[in-house]
Order: structure tokens, then sequence, then C-alpha cells
């Protein structure tokens, strides 16, 4: 082994955690805290740019130098990830490599930095929208986050276990919202009401009642729109009392499948433990560290 293969294990042992040992290596604690900083940064950002800021003259030129290095910190990052990826046999040569940057990570990571790297160094007078859209893309760094920071791992794997049922939750949900503004519409919309003819532009119409019907069930409330009638009051009482289904269905769903999935990887990473420390009493301690 050359070299340069030596150097390419050690750089993709470090960008590329295998969850055998715990807490994060040096390579994964510098990434986080970037993405970190990249956010700090995008809301500072918010402030400084805006023409009655109270922030120190500067700011807004230093930010920029900020968010320009950690852009190309994390352009470096990319390539010498696909430099490095070549030690995993799945993605070996060309093919492999191409393999790998399609994968839902890798064009997460290149979404990253990619259009702000273009529009930041290459045309330096992009207007605010533009840089506004930009900001959005910085939402992407937070896969860099689940890759190294397990918790992250471990919500994603809930959601996708706790699929199907927020799936019907939320089909439940929806169904309880329509109902709830067709109720209203009938009440106060569909029918002029005495002494109050905003109700006709409140609930004029189901698609109109709906907003009155997702603030209300999700508990909400905030109170730009109300029935008025005793009829309608009454039924806004029962939509009320249905919303708090609303909130705590899918909460308990996805509480249990977080759980589940939490004590599943504890006690598989247990047996793994136990396993090797048959084998290797010595490897416990590398396991734990």
């Amino acid at each position: 082994m050359d070299r340069a293969d030596t150097l390419r294990k050690r750089i993709f042992d470090a960008l590329e955690p295998d969850g055998r040992r715990r807490g994060i290596s040096l390579v994964s604690l510098m990434l986080v805290t970037l993405v970190l900083v990249s956010f700090v940064m995008m809301a500072l950002e918010t402030e400084a740019t805006r023409s009655d800021t109270t922030m120190p003259p500067g700011s807004a030129l230093l930010i920029s130098d900020i968010n320009t290095v950690i852009v190309l910190l994390f352009a470096f990052e990319y390539f010498v990830r696909i430099w490095a990826v070549g030690e995993n046999p799945l993605y070996r040569g060309l093919s492999g490599r191409w393999r790998y940057m399609t994968t839902p990570l890798a064009l997460a990571d290149l979404a990253a930095f990619l259009p702000e790297l273009v529009l930041t160094v290459f045309i330096a007078d992009a207007n605010g929208s533009t840089m506004a859209a930009l900001r959005v893309l910085r939402l992407f760094r937070l896969f860099k986050l689940a890759r190294y920071v397990p918790a992250f791992g471990i919500v994603g794997a809930a959601v996708r276990r706790a699929g199907p049922p927020l799936l019907a939750s939320l089909a439940v949900a929806a169904a309880q919202v329509f109902i709830a503004a067709l109720i209203l519409y009938f009440v106060e919309g569909a029918q002029p009401v005495p002494g109050h003819p905003e109700q006709a532009e409140r609930f004029g119409s189901v698609v109109r009642a709906m907003w009155w019907s997702v603030v209300t069930l999700t508990t909400v409330g905030y109170g730009d729109v109300y029935p008025v009638t005793v009829l309608g009051r009454f039924a806004a009482a029962l939509v009320a009392l249905a919303g708090i289904g609303i909130v705590a269905l899918p909460t308990g769903i996805f509480a249990s499948a977080f759980a589940e999935e939490f004590r599943e990887r504890h006690e598989a990473r247990q047996k793994e433990i136990e396993a090797l420390e048959r084998l290797d009493p010595g490897r416990k301690s590398e396991m734990t560290d």
C-alpha cells in the first residue's frame, strides 16, 4: 500500500463515521462546528444587512467574509470526500464515485455550498432576493449534522418507523379540518348574520373557513376569525375539543417510535460489545471510549 492509499484511508475513516466508537472525532467536531457557525452567521446576516441595524459598522462585510470562508471549506471537504470515498468498495473508480455523487447525502452536500459559491465568489453583485434564496439552501447543511450527530439518525429512523401511522393520523386531521370548515361555513357564512356582516367575509366559503378550522384544531387560536352565533360557538367548542386529538395523536405515535428505535439501537450495541468482548476482551474498551 503506497502513501497516497494510506492517507486516503485515514481521511475516509475521519470523514465517514462507522458508529463503532462513542463520541465524535476531531474532524466531525470541526464540520459540525462549521455548520452551526454558518447558521449563526445566517441569523446575524439578516440583521446586519438592514438599514436600521444596531450592529457595529462593517459587521455585514465581516459576516460575508466568514460565510465565504465556510463555503470554501465545505467545497474543499466535498472534493476530499469524493476522493476518499474510493476506500469504500461500492464507490471505487469513476463510475463508483459518480454513483456516490448521486446519493442523497452527496447531493445535499453539493447544494449546501455550490450555488452560494458560484454567486458569492464569481458573481459579486448578486441582488438581495438572490442572496435570500441562497440562505434557504444553507438548510441542506443540516444533513451534515445528521451524518455526524447520532441523535439526528435516531430521529430519522423513528420518522420512517412511524410513517404509516403518521400518514393515517394526517388523513384523520385533514378530514377534521374539512368537516369543521364545512360546518362553520353553513352556520356562519352561508346565510347573512344579523349585525355581523363581516362573517360573510370570514366564513363565506369552505376555503375561507379552513383558516379558522386549522387555527382552532391546532389549538393556536389567533382570535382574528371566530363565530358569533350560538350555534356557531357550540360547533366551535366541539371542534376545539376535537383539536386536542389532532395534536396528541401524532405526538404519541412519534414518541412511541422514537423510544422503540432508541431501545433497539441500545440493545444492538450492547450485543455487539458483548460479542466482541467474547472474541477479544481488549476490544470492549475501544467500543466504549
